[in-house]
Formats: C-alpha cells, sequence, structure tokens
C-alpha cells in the first residue's frame, strides 16, 4: 500500500479500509471469546485443584510454548500466507476449545489443551501483528492499533462478571463453547482478508538460518535492540506487580476482598482511555516520549502504591498505571510496525513475545520470593526501578533512529 502523508486519523479512518475492518472484527470476536475462556478456565481449575497453584500451573502452560516456539513460528509467519496461518490457528484452537467441553473434567486434559490454545497463539498474534502494517497507512497504525486494544479492553470490562456469572450458573462447557465459537468465526471473517504480496527475500535460506537470521536481526538493529531491552525490562516489573496487587491490597491497603475488585476497575479505566487519547494527540509511533514516557508514568505510579496506604491515591494511580499500560502498548506496537522490514516481522514479533513471556515469567518467580522476604511493598519499588531503566534504555535507543529500517 502507498504510504501518503494524512491528517491524524481515528478509528473511523482507520475502518473504513475493508481489510482492516475485517482483522479487527475477527481480532474483536475471538478476544471476547478469549474473556470467557480465561475466566471459565481459571475457576474450573481451581475447583478440580482446589489449589492456587494448580491455576498456576495453567498460566505455565500457556507460557512455555512462547518459550519454546516463538522464534520457529515468527519463522512460519514470514514464510507462509499470513492470513493462511492466521485462520489455520484459528481453525486449530477453535478444535480445542471445543475440546474442553467434553474434557473439561480432566485436569491432565485440561492442562494440555491450554498448551494446544497457547500454540495457536503463537502463531496467530505475530501474523496478525504483522499483516496489520498492510492495511493502513503509517500515519494510521496508531489509531489502528488503538482500536484492537481498546476493543480487547472493553470486551474485558463488559464480559468478565457476565463470565463468572455464567460459571456460576451452567458450569464451564457454554464459556468453552462461546469461545470455540468465536474462533471459529474469526476464521470465517478472515478467510476474505486479501494482503499484498510480501517480497521474497534476496536467496532462499533454510528453515533455521532464517530463524536465526531474524534474531540477529533483533540483536544487530539499534532500535530493535532498544525496544527488546524494553520490553524484557517491563515484563520483569509487570509480571510480579500484576500477580501481587491481590497481596497489596490485602497486607499494604488494608481493603477487604471487594477492594481489589475496586483495584482492577480503576486499572480498566485507565486501559480503556489511554488508546482513545493517543488518536487525539498521536500520529507518528516514532516520538520517544509516547513510547516510553508511559514507562515512567506506570514506574511512578509503583512507587505511589507502595509509599502510600489511602485508598484514593491508589484508584488514581491504577488508573493512570491502565492508562499508561494501554498507550505504550499501542505506540509500541506501532513503532515496531513501522520500523521492521515487511518480510521480517513475523519473526520480530515473535521474538518480542518470547521476550515478553520470558520476563513474564522470570518476575513471577522472583516476585513472591522477594514478597516473602522483603514484604510485598519491596516488589513494587523494585518494579518501578526496572520500569524506569527500560524508559532510559529505550529512549536512547529510540531517538537515535530517525527512520524506519528499509
Amino acid at each position: 500500500m502507498t504510504r501518503v502523508p494524512s491528517t491524524r486519523a481515528g478509528l473511523r479512518a482507520v475502518l473504513a479500509h475493508p481489510g482492516y475492518r475485517r482483522l479487527w472484527s475477527a481480532r474483536t470476536v475471538s478476544q471476547a471469546g478469549d474473556v470467557f475462556a480465561t475466566v471459565a478456565l481459571s475457576l474450573l481449575v481451581l475447583d478440580l485443584t482446589g489449589s492456587p497453584l494448580g491455576v498456576s500451573a495453567v498460566v505455565f502452560a500457556e507460557i512455555v510454548p512462547v518459550l519454546a516456539l516463538a522464534p520457529l513460528a515468527g519463522t512460519v509467519v514470514d514464510r507462509l500466507p499470513r492470513v493462511a496461518v492466521m485462520v489455520a490457528a484459528d481453525v486449530w484452537r477453535a478444535a480445542l476449545a471445543a475440546s474442553l467441553i467434553f474434557l473439561g473434567h480432566n485436569v491432565v486434559a485440561v492442562y494440555m489443551i491450554a498448551f494446544g490454545l497457547s500454540v495457536g497463539a503463537v502463531l496467530f498474534n505475530p501474523a496478525a501483528n504483522s499483516a496489520l502494517p498492510s492495511l493502513v497507512t503509517d500515519t494510521e497504525l496508531v489509531a489502528a492499533n488503538s482500536g484492537i486494544w481498546t476493543a480487547a479492553v472493553l470486551a474485558q470490562i463488559a464480559l468478565a462478571p457476565l463470565a463468572g456469572i455464567l460459571y456460576a450458573a451452567l458450569g464451564a462447557a457454554p464459556a468453552f463453547g462461546i469461545n470455540a465459537a468465536s474462533f471459529a468465526l474469526s476464521a470465517l471473517v478472515l478467510v476474505g482478508l486479501r494482503l499484498p504480496a510480501i517480497p521474497a527475500p534476496t536467496r532462499r535460506r533454510g528453515f533455521f538460518t532464517d530463524a536465526a537470521t531474524g534474531v540477529r536481526l533483533l540483536a544487530t538493529d539499534r532500535l530493535l535492540r532498544a525496544l527488546g531491552a524494553g520490553q524484557l525490562l517491563a515484563a520483569l516489573s509487570a509480571g510480579a506487580t500484576s500477580a501481587l496487587l491481590v497481596v497489596l491490597a490485602r497486607d499494604h491497603l488494608a481493603l477487604p476482598p471487594g477492594g481489589y475488585g475496586l483495584l482492577l476497575g480503576a486499572i480498566g479505566i485507565g486501559a480503556a482511555l489511554g488508546p482513545f487519547l493517543l488518536t487525539r494527540l498521536v500520529d507518528d509511533p516514532r516520538r520517544p516520549v509516547f513510547v516510553f514516557g508511559p514507562y515512567v508514568l506506570r514506574g511512578l505510579v509503583d512507587i505511589a502504591l507502595a509509599g502510600f496506604t489511602a485508598l484514593p491515591v491508589a484508584l488514581v494511580g491504577l488508573a493512570a498505571y491502565g492508562l499508561g499500560t494501554s498507550s505504550g502498548a499501542v505506540t509500541f506496537n506501532s513503532l515496531l510496525q513501522a520500523h521492521t522490514p515487511e518480510h521480517a516481522r513475523g519473526r520480530i514479533f515473535a521474538s518480542f513475545d518470547l521476550l515478553w513471556q520470558l520476563g513474564r515469567l522470570i518476575s513471577l518467580l522472583i516476585g513472591g520470593a522477594v514478597a516473602a522476604t522483603l514484604g510485598v511493598q519491596a516488589v513494587y519499588y523494585l518494579g518501578a526501578v526496572l520500569l524506569l531503566l527500560a524508559a532510559s534504555i529505550g529512549w536512547t535507543g529510540t531517538r537515535a533512529i530517525a527512520a524506519p529500517a528499509s
């Protein structure tokens, strides 16, 4: 697609592109289905095992495929038609989600299916992120990513309580059925998506050589290296602070169980506002203040959460944290899409998924130990340091690049 200058774009402008409209619709419906499945899966495993550790094992089953398969999955995305990869991943996940209706009573089967669903996501997500820049102009990337992010956040806010009610009334099977149907509908919508052909590489390489080339690009490109470092440090911070928010609410803020729900609601409100504000402020994702400024905001919120016990401070801070998380994710993704060469986007996005999940896993393992020995406040102070360091590294690397890679 020819890149032409344009005025600042909003959601209405990007939805005018038929291809983006298809991708947005497919992702929105599957993300809505995921909300039902995520809630039902956590509650089901807790009922089957009677242990929070059992629920944690589901998270582990979802992370392992990313760590094991992301580099190879990125190469598949760059070698095969991206629409075909997304459709195949959706059909795979629809079949697995449907099987949970019949196998949900077996906890081993549940873990195996959670693993398989994550395998599908390892393929789908890099393909979707790689396809989006072909459907809109560079100046519309922020609006396009904002539209997808906003739909996901609103689905989480609106449907998570409904998913809990549905589980309590009818069990897990209806939720898994909804998830399977959402993947099937997503696949049907994506079948009609047409993308420009990806430029062929100058020479044909082996599969593993192509995978290694993607890793080498991430390691040698200054901007990608800075973004990768920021991604890893942010994951090291957010993994523990997100998981231990319930502990902070109980032990530091002295809130009743219902208070934890208020904190989550504040994050959701901020996360929904972030993309809304971005589309009115930003059309160039290469401005460092909008990419890494949110890390600074989140770091300051972590310091405030650890240092103060007043509920109003926590609610305002977490709304700001949600705003920083969503706006930062949108601009970060947009910059990554604008900078990465077309033929390597699958491998780069898969590598960033790997960095995120690796940092998240390490953070979860270390965060619990730090909270047990030094208190939960120490986790948030440490998280703030990591976020501020991520902002510093990313800001330096981003300012050094004035134009996208060719």
